[in-house]
């Protein structure tokens, strides 16, 4: 059998890189060969079928054309996974099925930012490792979640930049026309470079990924329906299955029209008008997508704000900027039901102090939010227990459930629903695992919100501070008097400061403007770090760059800022 290069898009040709198998090697199929560079990124060669590599065809660091030979493969029939220590053949329904026994180290059911992660850093340890993932290696993040919508939000930028463009002396000539399709086109090209990076270090790592369903059977036992059938017993389990799109009960809310963020990523239809449900995460970084590409968009937030989750006076900030930007923005206010016009456009019942309104538009987005996905998980046989409002798997600090070799984390714990968090609980899990005590601290944990401009945050906010009755102090500095700011015609926002005042340590921060998703890296560190606002005074800060607004705010905890 030979295992040819894939079609190159355009029909230039590919440059092979590293060639993952030896002659006389097994392989499984889905085994990844070689890692081929093309223009449209890193292409991965699989095995087609389980097998021995009996010759291969081509060289790392040479070209490789569409459709030319790269491997020879000798099939076998009844290959066996290097982990396979038995396997039986049961009869169901009068077929036959080989259920295939495992026995590995370590489990990891669910393949995304949290479970990748700690297979890989697992893997590093000595760890032999299993992963398990129903669909795409990266989960919702890669696929559906965190990279493709910032795709959308470069899209969106560069349009809105275009359109704003004279403003810095350049002039376009025409209509700027949004090519959706492109756009989505390119978000794609992206995602399945970085989940092709993912399987690419699955196994340069050496990690068996099954594509499969999971389910307890036991504590330590979980079987998977695959295109085979597995019976899996591990030393150590971590369960790493995401989060969900929240259903919403709301009449309406099945007509073809209606969108969640899933299908609004894959969509090559821009409309003309759009109503979004939820002010929340989701609902404002698609509001600012959205409207920078041309589309009438309204929202309406069932809470009395934006963004409950932020500073009350960035939730302010930010619907001033949306409001300026032309986004209708509608709070305190519930959508009733959903309806199709004669003309195929969606009509939105809403109520709040004013009665009951109308909305007419092209489409509808619901954004409601996500819950822990535990979908056919079974977790009750493995006797897990839930937090207290059933809406999560309970965990400790060291992220270990009930079960002593059972860990949960991520979006399934519903702690913090956030990539990063996710990663760095499967790295705090597999510390425990091996040993090395390891605990698992939310205090500075940064959070992003990616509308134009955008948001960060970590720490506490006012609210926060005075819930919890600390003496603090707050510093706040406005984006217009940073000179790099005005350079990029990006004024609007400012950043605000808190230390406590008994310490004097930074306690918490937000930023609302340009380039807040970097700026609050800084501001995590100096928090997880204990340092004071006279660290970071006595700290330079490099001239002219937006971070220079993190110095002014310390100078304002106790001096004053220089600059305003």
């Amino acid at each position: 059998m030979i295992i040819n290069m894939s079609v190159i898009p355009g029909g230039k040709a590919g440059k092979v890189g590293k060639i993952s198998v030896k002659l006389r090697d097994k392989v499984n199929t889905d085994d990844i060969l070689v890692q081929v560079e093309t223009g449209k990124g890193n292409k991965a060669i699989k095995a087609t079928a389980p097998g021995i590599i009996t010759k291969i065809l081509c060289e790392e660091g040479k070209e490789i054309l569409s459709k030319e030979a790269m491997f020879e493969l000798e099939p076998l029939d009844n290959t066996s996974d290097n982990n396979i220590v038995e396997s039986n053949t049961v009869n169901k329904e009068n077929t036959k099925s080989e259920i295939k026994k495992i026995e590995t180290e370590l489990l990891i059911i669910g393949a995304g930012p949290g479970g990748y992660v700690a297979a890989i850093y697992a893997a590093k340890k000595g760890k032999k490792v299993i992963i398990i993932e129903k669909e795409a290696l990266g989960g919702t993040c890669l696929n559906v979640g965190c990279i493709p919508t910032k795709a959308l939000v470069k899209s969106s930028e560069v349009c809105h930049t275009m359109k704003n463009s004279q403003l810095f002396g350049i002039k376009t000539t025409g209509e700027i026309q949004v090519d959706m399709k492109k756009v989505i086109s390119q978000k794609n090209e992206v995602v399945n470079k970085l989940v092709s990076g993912v399987d690419y270090l699955m196994q340069k790592n050496k990690i068996t990924v099954i594509k499969g369903n999971a389910s307890f059977i036991s504590p330590n036992q979980v079987s998977v329906e695959a295109a085979d059938k597995y019976l899996i017993n591990a030393k150590d389990i971590i369960i790493a299955t995401g989060s969900k799109i929240s259903k919403i009960n709301i009449e309406g809310i099945d007509l073809p029209f209606v969108m969640n963020s899933t299908t609004a990523l894959a969509s090559n239809d821009l409309p003309k008008s759009i109503t979004i449900i939820g002010g929340g995460v989701i609902g404002m970084e698609f509001a600012f997508i959205y409207r920078n590409l041309g589309v009438d968009v309204t929202v309406v937030e069932f809470m009395d704000r934006l963004l409950t989750m932020v500073d009350k006076e960035i939730s302010k900030e930010i619907e001033s900027i949306a409001k300026e930007n032309g986004i209708k923005i509608f709070t305190s206010s519930k959508v009733k039901k959903i309806q199709k016009a004669n003309n195929n456009q969606a009509i939105i019942t809403f109520e709040n102090a004013n009665g009951e309104l109308l909305l007419i538009s092209d489409k509808v987005l619901s954004a409601i939010g996500r819950e822990p996905n535990l979908d056919n998980l079974n977790i009750e046989k493995a006797n897990i227990i839930m937090n207290t409002n059933k809406k999560g798997i309970s965990v400790d600090s060291k992220m270990r459930t009930n079960i002593p070799h059972i860990y949960a984390i991520g979006d399934v714990t519903n702690i913090i629903q956030l990539a990063h968090v996710a990663s760095h609980g499967g790295i705090t899990a597999v510390n425990n695992i091996i040993g090395d005590e390891s605990e698992m601290d939310y205090s500075a944990v940064p959070n992003v919100i990616f509308t134009n401009p955008e948001i960060s945050s970590v720490g506490l906010n006012e609210e926060d501070c005075k819930k919890m009755n600390i003496d603090f102090t707050t510093s706040k500095f406005n984006y217009r008097s940073n000179g790099k700011a005005l350079t990029m015609n990006e004024s609007k926002g400012f950043i605000k400061l808190i230390k406590e005042n008994n310490t004097n340590k930074l306690v918490g921060a937000s930023i609302i403007g340009v380039e807040a998703s970097s700026l609050i890296s800084t501001i995590t560190l100096a928090i997880s770090k204990g340092l004071t606002d006279e660290d970071i005074r006595e700290t330079i800060f490099a001239h002219p760059t937006t971070s220079e607004i993190i110095h002014e705010a310390a100078l304002g905890l106790s001096l004053g800022a220089l600059h305003e």
